[in-house]
C-alpha cells in the first residue's frame, strides 16, 4: 500500500485497526493530564510513554501525558494531528510487532516562546515532570556537573528570567509560578544518560534559583524532588522506511511512528514529592540508589555504543550492527569491556556483569535496529566523561592499564578532527565542541601529540587533574596517531594483538 494514500492514524481509526496491532486497553476519553514530559522524541515514545500506557491499562488513574517540545521538531503536524496517538514498532531482526500507544493526551509546541511550556508546567494537576532533553540540554559542565554560566542560553535566562530559553531556566520559572499560584509539590525526573542525572538537574535548577533570590531556592528544596534514573532501550531515529512499513503491513499511515528493540529497563530512585505514577507495577524498578545500575549501563552498553560508533565510522561502517558484526571491532570492544570496564563496576543485584556484556553486544547486533553511527556520535563531548573517562579515572587510581579504554577517547578526537578543513571535512558532525576542535586541527596540523595536548586542555570536557596524567596522555596520543593513519583498522588490529602498552613504544607522528 502507498503510505501517502493510507488513512492517517487517529481516534476514529482505533476501532478499525487490524487485530495484530495492539491498541490502548483503556478509555482515553477519561484520561486527565498528570505528567508533563519535555523532549518528545523517539526515545520517550519508546520508553516512558509506553510504561505509562502499560500503567493506564492495568491500574487506570489520571496519569495522562502532556508532551512538550522546546526544541525542534514541531509536534502539531505529527502527534498533534493524530491526537497524541502513534505506533511503536518492536523490530528484532526479521520480526515486526506493532502497538498503538495512547498515553499522550496533548502536545505543546513551545519552540518560539517558553509561555506554552510554562503554562503546562505550572498546572496544579501536573505532579510529575519527566524529560529527555539530551546531555547538552542541562547546560552543565560535563567535567564537573556544575551549571555552565557561560552557556548562551543560561546567560540569556539570568538576564531575562521571564522569557527563559534553556531547560533549567524554564523549570525555574515554572517552579516560581507554581509557588506563587498554588504551591503544590512536584517531582522533576531526568531520563537522560547522565550519571546522577537527578543531582545534576537539581544543581543547575538551584544554581539559577539562587540567583533569583526571594527564597525560591529554599522553596524548591522543600517542595521539589529530583530523583535520579537509569533508562534503557535502543530507539534509533525514525526513517521513511519505518513509516512505509506501517502502511504496507498494517494498512494505515502514521507520521509519528517510532522503532525500538524488545529490551527495556527503567530504574528510578525512590525519592518523590507528592503522588507518583506506579511505574514499578509495570516493569520499572524503584531503588534507594541508582548508581550501580547507571554505571553498568553507561559504561558497558553505552560505552560499547560510543566505541563502535567512532571506530565504526573510521572503519567505513554506517550502522552499529555492521560495526559489531565486524570480527575485529567485536573482539576489541569485548576485550575492552571485559578487561578494563567491568573491574570498575559496583555489584548489581541479580546481574552477572559478564552476561550483561554479551547481552549488550547481542542487542547491538540486531539487524533491524538501523542505528547510524553518526547519530550515536552526536554530542560525544557530553557523553565520554561518564562512558569512558570515569572508568579510566578509576583504573588509573589503582595503577591499572587503560590501553583499551583510551582508544575510543582518541576515536572521538579523530572523529571531530577529521571533520575539520585541515582533514578535508570527511563528514559533518554535531557536537557542542566541534568548531573548537576543528579550529585546533586547523591551527595545530596533523601531529597527534599537538592535537591531543590541545584537546585534552579543554577543561569543560577533561578534568585538569585527569588530563595531566602522563599515562592517559601517552595512551591517547598513541591511539590518536594510529586512528588518524591511513589504515585505522590496522591500528585496532595491532592493539588487539600486542601486549598491553607495547604500542606506546612506537614513535608517533608530529606536525
Amino acid at each position: 500500500m502507498n503510505a501517502a494514500r493510507a488513512e492517517n492514524l487517529g481516534p476514529p481509526l482505533l476501532g478499525r485497526l487490524p487485530p495484530e496491532v495492539r491498541k490502548p486497553a483503556y478509555d482515553r476519553a477519561a484520561l486527565e493530564p498528570g505528567i508533563a514530559h519535555i523532549g518528545v522524541g523517539a526515545f520517550h515514545r519508546c520508553h516512558q510513554a509506553e510504561y505509562t500506557d502499560d500503567l493506564l491499562a492495568s491500574h487506570f488513574d489520571r496519569w495522562g501525558l502532556v508532551g512538550i517540545n522546546i526544541r525542534p521538531p514541531m509536534l502539531a503536524e505529527t502527534l498533534g494531528r493524530q491526537d497524541g496517538l502513534y505506533t511503536r514498532l518492536i523490530r528484532q531482526n526479521d520480526e515486526v510487532e506493532a502497538r498503538v500507544i495512547g498515553s499522550i493526551v496533548r502536545v505543546v509546541d513551545s519552540q518560539d516562546s517558553a509561555e506554552p511550556a510554562l503554562e503546562v508546567l505550572a498546572w496544579p494537576d501536573i505532579e510529575m515532570v519527566t524529560m529527555t532533553v539530551t546531555e547538552k540540554g542541562y547546560c552543565h559542565v560535563p567535567s564537573s556537573g556544575a551549571v555552565d554560566l557561560d552557556h548562551p542560553d543560561i546567560v540569556h535566562d539570568l538576564v531575562n528570567p521571564e522569557a527563559p530559553r534553556s531547560v533549567p531556566g524554564i523549570l525555574v520559572k515554572a517552579l516560581e509560578l507554581r509557588r506563587a499560584s498554588h504551591g503544590r509539590p512536584v517531582t522533576l525526573l531526568s531520563c537522560d544518560n547522565i550519571p546522577a542525572n537527578g543531582t545534576i538537574l537539581r544543581n543547575v535548577v538551584r544554581a539559577i534559583a539562587e540567583r533569583r533570590g526571594n527564597g525560591l531556592a529554599d522553596w524548591i528544596a522543600a517542595n521539589v524532588a529530583f530523583p535520579s534514573a537509569m533508562v534503557d532501550r535502543i530507539a534509533p531515529a525514525t526513517t521513511e522506511a519505518d513509516i512505509d512499513t506501517v502502511a504496507e503491513r498494517f494498512g494505515y499511515r502514521d507520521d509519528a511512528v517510532v522503532v525500538g528493540e524488545r529490551f527495556r529497563q527503567w530504574v528510578i530512585e525512590n525519592r518523590f514529592a507528592g503522588r507518583v505514577p506506579r511505574w514499578d507495577l509495570v516493569g520499572a524498578t524503584f531503588v534507594d540508589d541508582v548508581t550501580p545500575f547507571e554505571h553498568l549501563k553507561m559504561r558497558v552498553l553505552n560505552g560499547a555504543q560510543t566505541t563502535l560508533c567512532y571506530l565504526g565510522v573510521l572503519g567505513g561502517f554506517e550502522h552499529t550492527f555492521e560495526a559489531v558484526a565486524n570480527p575485529l571491532l567485536a573482539t576489541f570492544v569485548r576485550r575492552m569491556l571485559t578487561e578494563e570496564t567491568l573491574p570498575t563496576l559496583m555489584p548489581v543485584p541479580g546481574i552477572s556483569p559478564a552476561a550483561y556484556v554479551e547481552q549488550s553486544l547481542a542487542r547491538l547486533a540486531n539487524t533491524a535496529i538501523r542505528h547510524r553511527n553518526h547519530q550515536i556520535a552526536t554530542d560525544g563531548s557530553q557523553k565520554i566523561a561518564q562512558r569512558l573517562l570515569n572508568p579510566i579515572r578509576d583504573r588509573l587510581a589503582k595503577g591499572e592499564s587503560i590501553a583499551l579504554l583510551s582508544v575510543p577517547v582518541a576515536g572521538w578526537m579523530a572523529y571531530l578532527v577529521k571533520a575539520s578543513a585541515r582533514f578535508g571535512r570527511a563528514w559533518q558532525v554535531s557536537d557542542p565542541f566541534a568548531e573548537r576542535i576543528a579550529a585546533i586541527a586547523d591551527r595545530v596540523g596533523a601531529g597527534s601529540k599537538g592535537l591531543a595536548d590541545a584537546i585534552l586542555a579543554i577543561d569543560a570536557i577533561f578534568d585538569p587533574s585527569l588530563a595531566a596524567n602522563d599515562t592517559l596522555r601517552a595512551n591517547v596520543i598513541a591511539a590518536l596517531d594510529g586512528l588518524l593513519s591511513k589504515d585505522p583498522m590496522a591500528f585496532v588490529r595491532h592493539v588487539c594483538a600486542e601486549p598491553i602498552d607495547a604500542r606506546l613504544k612506537r614513535p608517533v607522528r608530529s606536525a
